[in-house]
């Protein structure tokens, strides 16, 4: 297949890309490469994705856009007929917003506006979209479950991302356009953002430095490896959204609809309270932290656990991979790409 992957320079578009382009597929990836964090970062992800793309005899081409641009979007898809589209772009972090709203309204609302008129115009068969873990918001129910209302968010990020699941029903419904929306919960693995815990908590153990915990450290977090991730973004794009037959308006179910739509969390099914995480650092590492135990911050969500019976039941994928052995990945890279 001709896919599009948005956001290929990123974290989570980067590995997708490369999974696609490594099993056949032509892959036309986009990232405006803006300086959110350290840009030699996914200048090199992008080199190897070069890298990948030529061994797979030059199905790859990389287009530096801003999907918040409309003419821009617009002739990228006038440019190439896609059989998928992947948007992964996105400006990501909670704290981040909290200060810069503007910068989610371009990225998060502008271009995926863009993206979704991209996709009907051109009659794109499948749009699969990333969300986030973070639209349960004030939910206290564990787990979370697609069936759940989201109408509480915490946070300026998560509200653009559950308006993007809202926008997305709207063309489902009006157009006819099949969407997948996936709620991502926290994602880690090698080539993640400097930003993360993960990155944060390696390099400052390493350097003697303290870490901080907020919430005192009591956080429950359901760390999803990113090849698990990958493995259902991939699984969920492949097989197109269907409307859903039983769907009634009388007790409508959020996760799915009488339009090609649909609502999926991936996540590891098996939360991790956050000094468990450190403790998995510290056995990869061999090299005790030194912890620093702070309250919750504005916006944070102190518990979360991923409901991931849809995603087995639709597209037969269950995220598995134990803590541990992600950390151990993850420090392994992170030594390799520093040469530490």
């Amino acid at each position: 297949m001709k896919v599009l992957v948005t956001g290929a320079a990123g974290f989570i578009g980067f590995h997708t890309a490369r999974r696609l382009l490594e099993r056949g597929d032509e892959i036309v990836g986009v990232d405006v490469i803006n300086d959110y964090y350290d840009v030699s970062l996914k200048e090199a992800r992008l080199r190897l994705l070069d890298e990948v793309g030529s061994r797979k005899g030059g199905r790859w081409t990389f287009l530096r856009s801003d999907l918040a641009h409309q003419a821009a979007v617009s002739e990228i898809f006038a440019s190439h007929r896609f059989d998928r589209v992947i948007h992964l772009a996105a400006q990501a972090g909670v704290r981040h917003s909290l200060t810069n709203p503007h910068d989610y309204v371009q990225s998060n609302i502008v271009a995926f506006t863009n993206v979704l008129e991209g996709c009907r115009h051109h009659a794109v068969p499948h749009l699969t979209y990333a969300s986030t873990s973070s639209v349960y918001g004030a939910n206290t129910h564990m787990p979370f479950s697609e069936h759940q209302g989201v109408d509480h968010p915490l946070q300026f990020y998560a509200a653009t991302k559950r308006a993007n699941e809202l926008m997305a029903h709207a063309y489902s419904h009006l157009f006819r356009l099949p969407t997948t929306g996936l709620r991502f919960f926290t994602v880690y693995g090698p080539w993640g953002r400097p930003d993360m815990a993960l990155f944060l908590f390696v390099k400052a153990i390493l350097a003697d430095e303290p870490i901080s915990l907020f919430n005192n450290g009591d956080h429950m977090r359901d760390f999803t490896y990113v090849d698990d991730i990958v493995e259902g973004v991939i699984r969920s794009s492949d097989l197109i959204a269907n409307a859903n037959p039983e769907w009634s308006s009388d007790k409508p179910d959020p996760a799915t609809s009488n339009a090609p739509f649909r609502i999926f969390n991936i996540g590891n099914n098996n939360p991790v309270k956050l000094v468990e995480y450190v403790d998995a650092i510290e056995a990869a590492l061999g090299k005790k932290s030194r912890r620093e135990y702070l309250p919750l911050q504005p916006g944070d969500v102190p518990n979360s656990h991923a409901d991931v019976s849809e995603l087995v039941a639709n597209v037969g994928y269950l995220p598995s991979t134990p803590v541990q052995e992600g950390v151990d990945k993850f420090v392994a890279w992170y030594r390799d790409y520093h040469k530490i």
